[in-house]
């Protein structure tokens, strides 16, 4: 009974593992998709990684912006052309998964570009929204 009781249990903490370590991986997706996108030159397909909601919170050296129609306009504005997006890198500092609905992300954000390079750190709140991992707060600096 001993060894029946210890297999169950160690089953299901190796399901839960599994489950983190595919929501890690997807969280990494998004980012991936994100710099992909960025790179290639569409900052409508980087946004993919945003929540589409009115209460999207990006924060930046301008402020707080709510919103991803905001969020996507500003983007278009400070961003508007090849020489000012550049090449984007990110470094993954921390992943930590605060709940199976909520990811914590910090890590540094690197533009290569004609323009002049620039970087900094950033701080993503992740949240599962209908199945599909997306940003639901951002601070960059």
């Amino acid at each position: 009974m001993k060894i029946l009781l210890f297999s169950l249990l160690l089953c299901m903490f190796s399901f839960i593992a599994a489950a983190q370590n595919n929501d890690v991986s997807s969280v990494q997706a998004v980012l991936a998709s994100q710099t992909n996108a960025w790179n290639s030159g569409s900052i409508d397909d980087f946004m993919k990684g945003y929540w589409e909601n009115d209460s999207l919170m990006f924060i930046g050296k301008s402020g707080i912006t709510y919103g991803y129609k905001k969020t996507l306009e500003n983007y278009k504005k400070n961003y508007s052309n090849e020489s000012l997006m550049g090449k984007l890198a990110f470094t993954l500092i921390k992943i930590q998964r605060l709940s199976p609905e909520y990811y914590f992300v910090v890590g540094r954000w690197q533009l290569k570009r004609k323009a002049g390079d620039i970087s900094g750190y950033f701080n993503l709140l992740f949240r599962k929204i209908n199945g599909r991992w997306v940003i639901i707060s951002d601070h960059s600096s």
